[in-house]
């Protein structure tokens, strides 16, 4: 019997595909498993003596049987002597044309339902900013929208209210970013309201004066931690656990199994403010958050502990925290870092803990160049009766009154 050269793959070898290599379903239909985890399908093929491949997208979004009708619509093109790459080109700027009538205010009530928070306020408020405050941009088609037009946006805002500029920039990013995942804007292309490399160099900087993070009240924190518990995200969990650990956003978002030792969890120096290696004791809470978002086989790899669910192979934005603070409607009443005072305010008027040891657990540098050459260890001992009593502070009942706690052991 001759050798099967097409359909080789059948779903279940697909699921079970999880080791890094190349997966042949013939006809130059591969499933690539890339070193991070990532699964995309790819085809491959010869146009004019050349080798090429072509990513066809992530196995999240195509199944093996669409996979295989994408393969056989870019095999008739080779067939026919084009390019399938320079083909799906053309194809994108047609969609785009087809898409001139898609305003930036058309297409944003459009996409919020996915972009925007889900709280029925925080939601009004999105939408209102993306089709009421955005000026001139509001009626240019999605696909036309230059730097100038963003600029132009975010200029009213951007001195007055930094705050209001900052999250009208990174929603206005993700609209556009949203369109060109759509295919209503034509590759080659570079979000105009991007800030890394692009607007932070044509906007002016907001002042660098120490400003003070708002905070919740360390009284209220139990009860909004008991509301937190029962949301089921990704970003919801990350938060989640910055709160029980006091870390920076960054040292969370970046996170990878393989910091995990047990019940420690140590920080890389290049993830840390001071460029010091920092050692967290996870209290047994902490430890319940990384087992709920543990990978469904068990398997802890060398990935991400929070991945994006909508970025393939990248970790949860910087700002999904935030949003989800948003979501609970404490937009303009805390932020993300302003846990960590919230937890300073606790350990000092409710406890009897050292500020040595508090100060150790925000990874902040305690006493003199002196005094830290003579101070040998990380005090990790006394950190993990802290932070196991802030855990068990979080975890009382709402509405409980609030007692000075004494040192444990």
């Amino acid at each position: 019997m001759a050798a099967r050269t097409l359909n080789r793959l059948t779903d279940v070898a697909v699921r079970k595909a999880m080791s890094p290599g190349w997966y042949a379903d013939g006809g130059g239909l591969y499933l690539r498993v890339y070193p991070d985890g990532a699964r995309r399908w790819v085809f491959v093929f010869t146009v004019g003596g050349r080798r090429r491949e072509m990513s066809l997208g992530p196995l999240a979004d195509l199944t093996l049987a669409e996979a295989r009708e994408e393969r056989e619509v870019r095999r008739k093109q080779v067939r026919a002597g084009k390019d399938p790459i320079s083909e799906r080109r053309s194809e994108r700027a047609v969609q785009a044309q087809d898409a001139s009538a898609a305003t930036f205010e058309a297409w944003a009530r459009e996409i919020a339902p996915v972009v925007a928070p889900s709280a029925a306020k925080a939601h009004s408020a999105w939408v209102r900013m993306m089709t009421e405050w955005t000026g001139p941009l509001r009626a240019r088609q999605v696909h036309q929208i230059t730097t100038e037009d963003v600029l132009a946006a975010l200029k009213p805002y951007w001195k007055s209210r930094p705050e209001t500029g900052r999250r009208m920039r990174m929603r206005i990013e993700a609209v556009l970013d949203a369109a060109k995942a759509k295919g209503l804007i034509a590759d080659p292309w570079q979000n105009p309201a991007r800030w890394k490399g692009h607007l932070q160099h044509l906007l002016e900087k907001r002042s660098t004066a120490v400003r003070h993070h708002k905070a919740l009240p360390y009284a209220e924190a139990p009860e909004f931690l008991q509301r937190l518990a029962r949301r089921d995200t990704m970003a919801a969990h990350a938060l989640r656990f910055t709160i029980l650990t006091v870390a920076r956003t960054s040292e969370v978002i970046f996170a990878k199994w393989s910091e995990i030792d047990g019940d420690v969890w140590t920080v890389p120096a290049v993830r840390m403010k001071m460029k010091r290696v920092h050692r967290v004791p996870l209290s047994a809470e902490a430890l319940a958050v990384l087992a709920t978002v543990t990978p469904p086989n068990g398997v802890r790899r060398d990935g991400w502990i929070f991945p994006s669910l909508h970025r393939r192979g990248r970790p949860l934005s910087t700002a999904a925290m935030e949003r989800v603070l948003d979501d609970l409607g404490l937009q303009g009443v805390a932020t993300v870092h302003g846990f960590r005072s919230t937890f300073r305010d606790w350990a000092g008027d409710a406890t009897n803990f050292d500020r040595s040891t508090v100060e150790a657990a925000l990874a902040h540098l305690v006493g003199d160049e002196t005094e830290r050459a003579y101070r040998r260890g990380d005090a990790l001992l006394k950190r993990r009766k802290l932070m196991e009593a802030w855990a068990g502070y979080l975890a009382r009942a709402a509405g409980s009154n609030v007692r000075p706690m004494s040192r444990p052991g």
